[in-house]
């Protein structure tokens, strides 16, 4: 019997500290047997890593980030493409993409797939890409010019920021699109089963957590009378997470409760995040931590009491699909106070689990007040939030139907 033949990944960079639900997929897929390289478009820019990137064996293949810094490379590739079995049909397909979408973003798009198509060797049956935007672009024209099949997982942002047209090609087979696609809220499959041929072509995929990585929650004794009431958060510093707004919420907070805020993560907006909390005044009661690695996010769960993510809509349409971090958050038992956006209710159901709330100050800061009154109200719910954590969100079915729907994608390209 012949082998199942290789798969090709391709992500927008590795690696990367804020997408280790890659990482974690991507190992768990190496141990269950699967064989693929990683193509990467770009180059990593995070000074730490996750200790998933060093359990990954996969050979990992840079793309030109920019196609002017290897123009040897590109030239020989975009000259070798007309030979390839699919060109014809790459190319009219990329001639329709540019009338509709002409920027250097789409051009490099289209050389880093000419690159790729060059440089896959003849046992790859197929591509997986991670991101439905920029990395399926690739991986899409790649995939036609080998002749071979592709599909993708879709996350967040690239559901809810691409054009619909672009989102409706990639997702019907008589324009080249996906064999099949991952999603890993409910929230965003039904939007994309709905531009689909079939609602079949896309399946509800969640991440899980692999919670043989995390150690067991701590017994969290009663916070003492004369400790500050520890807030904290991770996510990056962009308009989608909302951190201006519980910056805002902070300063409501009553005179009577004494807190300390600690943030983790970087972004773009970290210098206008800093100096927003200088005007508020709350330069004392907060840590910026910057990034930090696996081991030190979940040290600081252990420790603080309460989780915040204040996700809400960006103005560009960007959003939060399910974040990890809420799941890392319940394997702690630390409370929960996010808000009702996205899937973030698939995980958290309002009173049982944790918190939702709007994402207004006002709401935010009464919501801070009330996980803090000591009632134990906030345990309990953490306590829940565990106990749905262990019986549906674990890592390992997701795993189990990728590798099924991989394999088979191998299998009929073989």
């Amino acid at each position: 019997m012949t082998a199942t033949r290789k798969l090709a990944v391709v992500v927008k960079g590795w690696p990367r500290l804020s997408e280790t639900f890659i990482a974690q997929e991507l190992v768990a897929l190496e141990e269950a047997g699967l064989d693929f390289d990683i193509w990467s478009l770009r180059h990593p820019t995070d000074a730490k890593t996750h200790p998933l990137h060093d359990r990954l064996k996969a050979q990992v293949h840079y793309l030109p980030e920019y196609l002017r810094d290897e123009p040897r490379r590109v030239a020989q590739a975009v000259g070798g493409a007309p030979s390839l079995p699919g060109f014809d049909a790459a190319a009219d397909i990329y001639r329709k993409d540019v009338e509709r979408d002409d920027t250097p973003n789409r051009r490099r798009r289209w050389g880093q797939a000419c690159v790729m198509a060059h440089e896959l060797t003849q046992d790859v049956g197929g591509l997986y890409a991670h991101f439905l935007h920029t990395p399926s672009s690739v991986a899409r024209y790649a995939a036609i010019l080998r002749g071979v099949p592709w599909s993708f997982s879709a996350h967040a942002k690239d559901i809810w920021t691409s054009p619909e047209w672009e989102l409706r090609e990639k997702l019907h087979p008589e324009t080249h699109g996906a064999t099949f696609g991952a999603t890993c809220t409910g929230f965003g499959a039904k939007h994309l089963q709905g531009l689909a041929d079939s609602p079949a072509r896309v399946d509800l995929v969640y991440h899980g957590l692999d919670l043989g990585r995390f150690p067991a929650p701590p017994d969290r004794a009663p916070r003492a009378v004369d400790a500050p009431y520890r807030i904290m958060s991770v996510g990056r510093l962009v308009e989608k997470k909302g951190y201006d707004r519980l910056l805002e919420a902070l300063a409501l907070l009553p005179e009577t409760l004494d807190w300390h805020f600690t943030h983790i993560g970087g972004g773009a907006l970290d210098d206008m995040m800093r100096a927003h909390a200088a005007r508020l005044g709350l330069d004392a009661r907060i840590t910026w931590r910057g990034a930090c690695d696996q081991p030190e996010v979940i040290a600081a769960m252990r420790e603080n009491d309460l989780f915040v993510l204040p996700s809400r809509i960006a103005a560009d349409g960007d959003r939060d699909g399910l974040p990890n971090v809420l799941m890392e958050a319940a394997s702690q038992k630390l409370p929960i106070l996010s808000t009702p956006v996205s899937a973030i209710p698939e995980f958290i159901d309002d009173g049982t689990h944790g918190m939702l709330r709007e994402d207004d100050p006002a709401t935010l800061a009464r919501g801070i007040a009330e996980m803090a009154d000591g009632s134990g109200m906030d345990r309990k719910m953490a306590d829940a939030a565990y106990e749905r954590l262990t019986a549906h969100f674990t890592m390992s079915p997701g795993i189990a139907h990728l590798h099924t729907r991989l394999t088979a994608m191998l299998d009929d390209a073989r």
